[in-house]
């Protein structure tokens, strides 16, 4: 005989519902398993915010002029690496279209910040040249010979060879004409 039975008149009654004492155990078997999966989401939350980027505090100058009447005259880029390794950093536009080649295969050590200044043209550079921040810190400044790139914002790509990533700057900085 089935659980549904049949009432007055003949007519079909539905099954009863199932006791709070035959739900209990269902009941408590996915209370437990959603409790263990916020337990398990928020470990994997704290492990991720603590995990140190591959390229950190990246700083860029929010904008500059290189022209003459210009006050800020080179984009000024630091940043740290988590590891050793050998860089290639780029200036990339809005589009994704690399604007200058400031580094190719640079050394840089791990944890120390490394300084280095754009001085807005376009091109590859194959000169450098030495300096330092007003706090003494080194400074590389890249010297692309092309002409001097067009008014328009910019962010910085930085390729780690050994490691085989890329890291885009989250932040960018503008160039402003002269």
């Amino acid at each position: 005989m089935s659980a549904a039975g049949v009432g007055a008149g003949g007519r079909d009654v539905p099954a009863a519902a199932p006791t709070p004492r035959e739900l209990e155990p269902r009941q408590r078997g996915i209370f437990a398993v959603l409790v263990l999966a916020c337990i398990g989401a928020f470990f994997l939350t704290q492990h991720l915010k603590h995990t140190p980027t591959v390229v950190q505090e990246f700083k860029l100058t929010p904008f500059f002029s290189p022209y003459p009447r210009g006050h800020e005259k080179e984009e000024a880029i630091s940043f740290k690496l988590e590891h050793a390794d050998r860089v290639t950093v780029r200036v990339i536009n809005t589009a994704g279209d690399v604007v200058a080649t400031l580094l190719r295969g640079w050394p840089v050590a791990r944890y120390k910040t490394f300084s280095l200044r754009w001085n807005g043209r376009r091109g590859v550079a194959r000169r450098y040249a030495h300096g330092e921040t007003a706090t003494g810190r080194p400074v590389l400044i890249a010297l692309p010979g092309g002409p001097i790139a067009a008014a328009a914002e910019y962010r910085v790509e930085v390729h780690l060879l050994r490691q085989k990533k890329t890291v885009l700057s989250t932040k960018s900085f503008t160039l402003v004409a002269g």
